[in-house]
């Protein structure tokens, strides 16, 4: 009897291939999502000195590159539109992201920038003349209390109203600017509801089907040797917040992030 009953189970064994080959692998929905303790961005940052910031704000972990120059105190460059647009909507200098300045015929540095403008296309263009122009509507007294109300890094804005925040004297660290990021997010800065949705609205880079990219990227434009992209990125996974600083271009810092953001899951096609 115990014989049949061995043969049947090798014949069993047999047909079935074993009962691990059937086992269902996990599908991509199952996965879990970015463990942000366990990346590495080395091979990101081999051409050119730099950190990377990456909060994931659901499960309150935060990613590190570099820590030391991640402290470091930098001019935030053209990554102030972001908090420009903020306070000129709260104070009422510019009506919405569609107020239009008139060109004053001045060429500049890009052509995309030699055109009437609005809140948001000189946002997607980084057009600082009409940035620089929203400041000086914005005033001295006003800007100056809202940098101190918001712990803007240093609030210097001794540098001159419609030039502090370009390689002057108003400075921020990366890990104050993912602060800060985190803050406009989940919409827990001191602007109306209203404000705060219309300049990340205005921030949005792309749309997958999967992820929406909101960010501003900010260029030291003398030397190119100063280069930020911030921002955050929602996902069907989770919401994260970046912030990338490096010795180059704000389009160099975009793409460094993206290359990771894609590496680790969190851009797919």
């Amino acid at each position: 009897m115990k014989k049949w009953i061995y043969v049947f189970l090798v014949l069993v064994i047999a047909v079935t291939g074993g009962l691990s080959v059937h086992a269902k692998a996990p599908s991509n929905e199952t996965k879990k999502h970015l463990n942000v303790i366990r990346m590495n961005v080395d091979k990101e940052f081999k051409d050119t000195d730099g950190t990377f910031i990456l909060h994931d704000l659901e499960k309150d972990k935060t990613f590190v590159y570099n820590k030391e120059r991640a402290n470091k105190r930098q001019t935030p460059q053209s990554t102030f539109k972001v908090t420009n647009a903020l306070i000129g909507l709260q104070v009422k200098a510019v009506r919405d992201e569609y107020d239009v300045k008139r060109w004053d015929g001045v060429k500049r540095e890009f052509e995309s920038w030699n055109r009437d403008h609005t809140l948001g296309s000189a946002m997607r263009e980084s057009a600082i003349w009409y940035y620089q122009a929203l400041a000086r509507d914005i005033g001295k007294e006003r800007m100056k209390t809202w940098l101190h109300t918001l712990s803007y890094g240093n609030e210097d804005i001794s540098g001159g109203i419609d030039q502090f925040w370009l390689q002057s004297s108003l400075t921020i660290s990366p890990l104050e600017q993912e602060a800060f990021m985190e803050k406009l997010y989940k919409e827990k800065l001191p602007f109306d509801k209203t404000v705060m949705k219309t300049v990340k609205r205005m921030m949005i880079q792309e749309e997958g089907d999967h992820y929406t990219l909101y960010g501003k990227t900010g260029t030291r434009l003398t030397d190119m040797g100063l280069g930020w992209f911030v921002g955050f990125i929602k996902t069907e996974h989770g919401s994260y917040t970046f912030v990338t600083n490096v010795d180059d271009s704000g389009t160099t810092a975009k793409n460094i992030t993206i290359d990771i953001l894609k590496k680790y899951g969190l851009i797919t096609s």
